[in-house]
């Protein structure tokens, strides 16, 4: 009897250890899982003045499956310090407050929103 109580002693030592070593896993997983975000988003940096175009999210409600999802350009105006961007149509008309993960700089040059016909053979 005393026997069979030690090999069980043991036996639940052997699954304490275990479950540690699960507990470990665990806490390493869930700190490669919070860091994997951080990696693999984009760091943008914007300054008040500068241009920006701002993804619409919203288009695919809409026909027209070609249409660009970046709208804009609009003007930086400020910036809070946890990373929300105030944003404003070139005539000043609107103002949004947007995530800066919704932008992308505008390099310049002018485009045109009604696209002219493609013909993609030679008929």
């Amino acid at each position: 009897m005393n026997l069979a109580g030690e090999k069980r002693l043991l036996q639940l030592h052997e699954l304490d250890v275990f479950r540690l070593g699960v507990y470990e896993n665990e806490k390493l997983y869930k700190e490669n899982t919070k860091r994997w975000p951080d990696k693999h988003s984009q760091h943008r940096e914007f300054m008040p003045g500068e241009q920006v175009l701002l993804f619409n999210s919203r288009l695919r409600f809409f026909p027209g499956k070609l249409k660009s999802h970046w709208s804009g350009p609009f003007v930086v105006t400020r910036i809070t310090p946890h990373g929300a961007v105030e944003i404003q149509t070139i005539d000043g008309v609107r103002k949004f407050l947007v995530n800066r993960q919704c932008l992308k700089r505008y390099w310049g040059g002018d485009f045109d929103k009604e696209k002219e016909k493609v013909l993609l053979n030679d008929e």
